[in-house]
């Protein structure tokens, strides 16, 4: 998926890009995906100050692990995008780094890495089934969303066991 800076700055309209795409040779080793869908782009490419915009938003159903629990949760990621391009007056990096444009040399754009790396970014790191998900009983392994199995997991520090004396009747 191509955009190109030329083009672009000749037509005085938006440029709508609407596509599915396959991740799976992207994402097919990951460890933390259960399972994934395809990614819906549909962003918009305009021309403004010398500068092209990308703006639009992701979409991509994906399935993980609840962190706690470890039952597969699917969720739907609708990610922003934003991107600005621009072309280099030269080889080298301009020295204002707080801008957040991302100066290129040749007029044509490959938009591939940088979709890649926003669903890599957003995808999240400590999944949930539920924000009140409770986990796994550390002691017997049983799924305390489902029943309560009645161990005992309160850890006293044993600095602190000394105390536990003094308030007792």
């Amino acid at each position: 998926m191509f955009i190109r800076l030329k083009e672009l700055a000749q037509k005085a309209n938006t440029v709508h890009i609407n596509e599915t795409i396959d991740l799976t040779d992207v994402l097919k080793n990951r460890k933390d995906l259960l399972s994934f869908g395809p990614l819906q782009v549909d962003l918009q490419a305009y021309h403004q100050d010398g500068k092209a915009e990308v703006t639009g938003e992701l979409g991509i159903d994906v399935e993980q692990e609840c962190s706690r629990c470890l039952n597969p949760v699917k969720q739907r990621l609708e990610i922003p995008f934003h991107e600005t391009f621009a072309l280099a007056a030269d080889e080298s990096e301009p020295d204002d780094e707080d801008d957040d444009t991302h100066y290129v040399t040749d007029e044509k754009i490959e938009l591939m890495p940088y979709l890649i790396e926003n669903v890599l970014l957003d995808l999240p790191y400590v999944p949930l089934c539920d924000e009140s998900c409770q986990g796994l009983c550390p002691t017997c392994g049983t799924n305390r969303n489902e029943s309560a199995c009645g161990c005992k997991n309160e850890k006293v520090d044993p600095r602190l066991a000394g105390l536990a004396d003094f308030f007792k009747p």
